[in-house]
């Protein structure tokens, strides 16, 4: 179970170009998420219009929280947040502040994109650190959204790919999603047409192989998940939207 909420968080969390298209400030998502038999967790994702060093941004921030039986015997307390650029929509801070079944990290990142580096402040351990990234690197969340704005529903065939730089923690992660095709699913709003994705992963940190996580977003301008299935090294998680508001753009669902 260890950074499985880090996991759904990111891949819940989905921006150079046209930065306001899919997403507004005041949209909130959340998600309801099984591991086996229990009913694990809720996340939730919001978006507020703030400022940062006198530079707009949009602040989102993502929890994650154990219910129910698992809550008794794995602990999970999880706060994400990131601060985005309006009109660029790169990250200027990230902050993971997490409690997963006694495994605790609390970490404050700043990027400086133009000298490509990463400030990490570790409050656990109150000890910093200064890291190497790359060009027009992304967080978790904030690689989400930029993935969000940048999906070309129209456009895309099965096998396309897209390619992020994504600084984690202490380390830089080349990023690939591979799109699989158009799928309607069955959800509690309805049916609703998507977009399947299938990210190459880490094998063997958390995953049972590499191609082991499949998500499904809206095939419309808002591209919001609506469905994440994840084959762990013990067990299988599934993530399904629970409830939103606020989103820019209308939500399609089919009437067939």
């Amino acid at each position: 179970m260890k950074r499985l909420f880090a996991i759904i968080l990111f891949f819940s969390f989905f921006s150079q170009i046209n930065a306001q298209e899919a997403f507004q400030a005041g949209e909130w998502l959340k998600f309801r998420i099984h591991y086996g038999m229990f009913n694990a967790s809720y996340a939730t994702l919001e978006i507020e219009e703030s400022s940062l060093d006198n530079k707009p941004v949009y602040h989102v921030k993502g929890r994650g929280k154990s219910t129910g039986l698992l809550h008794l015997f794995f602990k999970v307390d999880d706060d994400y947040q990131t601060y985005i650029d309006r009109n660029s929509g790169k990250p200027y801070k990230f902050i993971r502040d997490i409690n997963e079944g006694g495994y605790t990290k609390n970490l404050e990142i700043d990027f400086d994109h133009n000298a490509n580096k990463a400030y990490v402040f570790d409050r656990k351990h109150q000890e910093n650190h200064i890291y190497t990234t790359k060009d027009n690197v992304h967080d978790m969340l904030s690689a989400f959204y930029y993935l969000r704005n940048n999906i070309k529903n129209e456009e895309l065939s099965p096998g396309d790919e897209m390619r992020l730089n994504l600084f984690i923690d202490d380390e830089n992660m080349n990023f690939k999603v591979r799109f699989l095709g158009r799928e309607v699913i069955k959800t509690k709003f309805g049916k609703v047409p998507t977009l399947k994705f299938r990210p190459l992963v880490m094998a063997g940190r958390v995953f049972e192989e590499k191609e082991s996580l499949t998500f499904w977003v809206t095939d419309d301008k808002n591209r919001i998940p609506v469905k994440i299935k994840a084959d762990l090294a013990v067990g299988s998680l599934d993530a399904d939207l629970e409830a939103y508001k606020g989103l820019k753009n209308s939500f399609r669902i089919s009437v067939e």
